[in-house]
């Protein structure tokens, strides 16, 4: 009997056994398709001004993040910033690893690690195209994919079972490259300092996307791909999961403080008739 829509096939676990570390995930800062109201998947868009200057605040907060209010984020560099190799977000990787290596608390370069199982959901005949253009062509599709979307995607474009297939096997290089630079278990648990929780272990930044993203989290949580829609990712927005012997804890979701100096009226009225129309 075939397996219903959204379930997982039966895999090596993604988690290893008894990881203790700190996984950041950062949607890329405002692309030019944004800004033109075009839905992009993986069509190739660069940062707008805007974008960049988003990225740069939040390459800001994670070379600092015990700066108050600190992020729960454990001491010392990241040992990698893994990347979606399309331009937006590469951009808004390079320019993290450049505050990081600015960063007196860092010390070092953090390489970047470029991996295209991260990219953006392909979005098929959609892309580059714009949404009220959408609407009006596939209007019913559309609806379909916020009702129904493990059953019903872009013309031409990914199915979330076909993204699933190719972020876990990701995820779990992500972490399985964390694994050497855990400490003695004695030193590894989180802790709370001055009533702060501070997470043990090593770390490491994903940069992706919004769609991307989406299908990471319900993964490593263990959520059914049905509550796809469950998580926004704001542009360039932190979050934090950590793990305790191997167990995943949401810390931290779609942190956007660090952008009060750009958010303007306009700009979150652009943020959530994306999110309405299901753009990624």
């Amino acid at each position: 009997m075939d397996d219903p829509p959204g379930a997982r096939a039966l895999s090596e676990p993604i988690i290893p056994g008894g990881l203790n570390a700190t996984l950041v995930l950062l949607r890329h800062g405002e692309s030019t398709a944004i800004v033109e109201g075009r839905f992009q998947g993986q069509l190739d868009t660069p940062l707008s001004p805007v974008g960049r200057r988003q990225a740069a605040l939040a390459a800001a907060r994670l070379a600092r993040p015990q700066a108050t209010p600190a992020l729960s984020i454990p001491a010392g560099p990241p040992v990698e910033i893994v990347h979606s190799p399309l331009a937006r977000t590469t951009e808004t990787a390079t320019l993290v690893a450049a505050a990081a290596a600015a960063s007196n608390g860092f010390g070092r370069e953090v390489p970047l690690r470029p991996d295209p199982r991260f990219a953006e959901i392909a979005q098929g005949e959609w892309e580059g195209r714009f949404a009220a253009e959408i609407v009006e062509r596939w209007g019913d599709v559309l609806e379909a994919w916020h009702r129904r979307p493990t059953e019903t995607w872009a013309p031409g474009g990914e199915s979330l079972a076909a993204v699933d297939a190719r972020i876990r096997p990701a995820l779990r290089d992500a972490l399985d490259r964390l694994v050497p630079h855990q400490r003695p278990p004695s030193t590894e648990s989180s802790r709370f300092v001055g009533g702060r929780h501070v997470p043990g272990g090593p770390w490491s930044i994903i940069v992706a996307h919004d769609g991307s993203f989406k299908v990471v989290l319900l993964t490593l949580l263990d959520l059914p791909l049905e509550r796809f829609w469950v998580f926004p990712f704001a542009v360039c927005g932190i979050t934090i999961v950590e793990f305790v012997d191997g167990v995943p804890r949401l810390r931290a979701h779609n942190l956007t403080e660090h952008l009060a100096p750009l958010l303007e009226e306009r700009a979150r009225e652009i943020s959530e008739e994306r999110e309405r129309l299901g753009a990624l």
